[in-house]
């Protein structure tokens, strides 16, 4: 039976011990802008979060590749077959978006472990549904067709999944290359740095050390509706 994870005993904790202490999970650490699984790869392995963001997209036919959602610290992804029910191969692209840390483990380790212990299946279940909120907030993001738009909307979803809460408004808590929104966001590189560079004129936001405050979410939210 693995231990129900308590306030002193996060989540964390939980999944280093996935396995009875036998099969210890794996730490694996990425670059930016490298690939953690490509979609088609054989889904074996369930992946923890310890550190940075990781971008999870889907390729279309067309060549486009979309991003479906932007994971935080303690997330668990790499799951889809527990759901599905069945084996199955990989369907995201997921990439690094920011320098990472995870722990991954067998999935039929984790597997037991979400019937040995129903509080784990608990919060994989809160965990999946805020999943989903954030996609369908990614979609509507990039359904914007001018990029001034969907960039603001971007950032405004790095405020709630990022954000913390400074006296000069909310601080997103990643450090955030122009190359790396202009890939989440469909656009370029040069059109996000002058975009960015419109926002700071106009008061919207400061950078400081590739980190990005927003003054006023509202303000901005209302601004660009």
């Amino acid at each position: 039976m693995q231990p129900i994870p308590t306030q002193e005993q996060p989540l964390a904790s939980v999944f280093r011990q996935i396995g009875g202490g036998m099969y210890n999970p794996v730490m694996e650490k990425f670059e930016r802008g490298k690939t953690i699984f490509f979609p088609g790869d054989p889904a074996e392995r369930v992946y923890f979060l310890v550190k940075g963001a990781v971008k999870l997209s889907r390729l279309y036919e067309a060549g486009e590749e979309i991003t479906v959602a932007l994971l935080r610290e303690n997330s668990v992804f790499g799951v889809l077959s527990l759901i599905t029910g069945q084996k199955s191969d990989r369907f995201y692209h997921a990439v690094a978006f920011t320098p990472v840390e995870l722990l991954s483990a067998p999935i039929e380790h984790f597997q037991r472990s979400l019937q040995d212990n129903p509080e784990l299946s608990r919060l994989m279940l809160q965990g999946l549904s805020s999943r989903i909120l954030q996609t369908e907030m990614m979609i509507e993001t990039l359904a914007h067709r001018d990029m001034a738009s969907r960039l603001v909307s971007f950032l405004l979803i790095l405020c709630r999944d990022f954000g913390i809460p400074s006296l000069n408004g909310i601080t997103i808590d990643l450090k955030l290359s122009h190359q790396a929104i202009a890939e989440a966001i469909g656009s370029t590189r040069v059109t996000v740095t002058r975009l960015l560079g419109e926002l700071r004129q106009d008061g919207m936001i400061s950078i400081t050390k590739k980190k990005i405050t927003v003054h006023n979410p509202v303000a901005l939210s209302q601004q660009f509706a």
